[in-house]
C-alpha cells in the first residue's frame, strides 16, 4: 500500500496569531499554515486570502471584530488555491477581487485544484461541507489597480508569476507594508506544483524593489524590519534556484523522475528540511521542476488522480 500523504497525518492544531503592522493592517498567522491578512480603512475592511472555509474563516472575522465594527466590503485573491480562496462566502464581501490569471485558472482547474487539496491536506479543510462551491471573482483586474478605502490607498498588483500564473500582491505604499501571499513564504517550504519556476525569481526582484519594511508571507511569522524581509525573499528565491537547477541538471543526465526526485531531495534535506511541510512539498516540487525543464512549460493540472500516483511513486517507496 502506498504511503499517505505527510500531511494527512498532520493533524495537530495551530497557534493563531493576530498582530498589528501598522495603523489599520493586521496580520493574520498560524504556525507555518496558511496566513491571511486584513487592511481596515475609513469605511470598511479588506481580506486578503480568505482561509479555506467557511467555518475556518469564522475565526478570523472573530479577530477582525475585536479591532473593528466596519464592514468587510474586499475580499482578495493573491491566487486560486482552493486553501486560500474557498472560505471567501463567510465574509459577505461587497466584492471579491482577483488578477485576470487567477479567473482564467479558477476556470480552467478550479473543481480538480479542490478536489486535490482537500484530499492532501484534511486539516486545513475544518467545516469543508460549508462551502458553497468554487469562489468566483466580481472584480478582475490584469496588472494593476489602485483602490481608495476612504482617504487609505491599496495597491493591488500582479507583477509576475511564481507560485502561479495570476499571483498578486497587496501594497501599502504609505506603510510600506506588503503582503505577498505564497509568493514568498517565511521558515516553510514553497509550493511549486503549479508554479512558473524560471519566472518567480525575478519577479520576487521586483518585491524586492518596492521596499517593503515588512511582510506577512504566505505561509510564516509576519516580519516587521527590512532584515527579515529581505531574509525572507532571499530565502524563498535559494530555494528555488535550488531546486530547479538540481532537476534541470539531473533531467539533462538523463534521469528519471524517481531520480531527480531522490538525488534532489538529498541535496536540499540538510539546507531545508525543517521548514513547514518540506515533507509534503517536496514530491510535488520536484514533479512541477522536472516538468518545467522539459515539455512542459505551463503547469499540468493536478487531478486527486494524478496526486495519488505521483505520492505512490516518489514518496511512497
Amino acid at each position: 500500500m502506498a504511503k499517505e500523504f505527510a500531511s494527512q497525518g498532520d493533524l495537530e492544531p495551530k497557534k493563531i496569531t493576530f498582530e498589528k503592522l501598522a495603523e489599520g493592517a493586521y496580520a493574520y498567522t498560524a504556525e507555518g499554515d496558511p496566513n491571511s491578512g486584513v487592511i481596515i480603512g475609513d469605511d470598511g475592511v479588506m481580506v486578503i486570502d480568505t482561509q479555506a472555509t467557511p467555518v475556518m474563516a469564522r475565526e478570523l472575522i472573530a479577530r477582525v471584530r475585536e479591532v473593528t465594527d466596519k464592514p468587510i466590503k474586499y475580499v482578495v485573491l493573491t491566487h486560486y488555491h482552493a486553501v486560500r480562496v474557498l472560505g471567501a462566502s463567510a465574509y459577505g464581501a461587497d466584492h471579491v477581487i482577483a488578477s485576470r490569471g487567477t479567473y482564467e485558472l479558477i476556470q480552467e482547474r478550479g473543481q480538480q485544484d479542490y478536489d486535490s487539496e482537500v484530499g492532501r491536506f484534511p486539516r486545513l479543510f475544518q467545516g469543508v461541507d460549508s462551502v458553497p462551491g468554487l469562489t468566483w471573482p466580481t472584480i478582475v483586474f490584469d496588472d494593476r489597480m489602485t483602490l481608495w478605502m476612504g482617504d487609505r490607498r491599496v495597491e493591488i498588483m500582479h507583477v509576475g508569476r511564481g507560485h502561479t500564473k495570476g499571483d498578486t500582491i497587496v501594497w501599502l505604499p504609505e506603510d510600506k507594508v506588503l503582503y505577498s501571499g505564497d509568493l514568498v513564504e517565511y521558515g516553510a517550504t514553497p509550493y511549486t506544483g503549479d508554479a512558473y519556476l524560471r519566472d518567480w525569481p525575478d519577479t520576487l526582484g521586483r518585491l524586492r524593489e518596492l521596499g517593503p519594511a515588512k511582510l506577512v508571507p504566505g505561509r510564516g511569522e509576519a516580519l516587521k524590519t527590512p532584515e527579515t524581509v529581505e531574509s525572507a525573499l532571499s530565502g524563498t528565491q535559494a530555494f528555488l534556484t535550488d531546486l530547479y537547477e538540481g532537476v534541470k541538471a539531473a533531467r539533462g543526465q538523463g534521469k528519471s523522475l524517481k531520480e531527480a526526485y531522490d538525488e534532489v531531495y538529498a541535496s536540499m534535506a540538510p539546507k531545508y528540511g525543517d521548514w513547514v511541510i518540506f515533507e509534503h512539498c517536496m514530491p510535488f516540487d520536484v514533479s512541477r521542476a522536472y516538468d518545467e525543464s522539459g515539455e512542459h512549460p505551463d503547469p499540468r493540472i493536478w487531478t486527486a488522480e494524478r496526486d495519488r500516483e505521483m505520492w505512490a511513486a516518489l514518496a511512497g517507496q
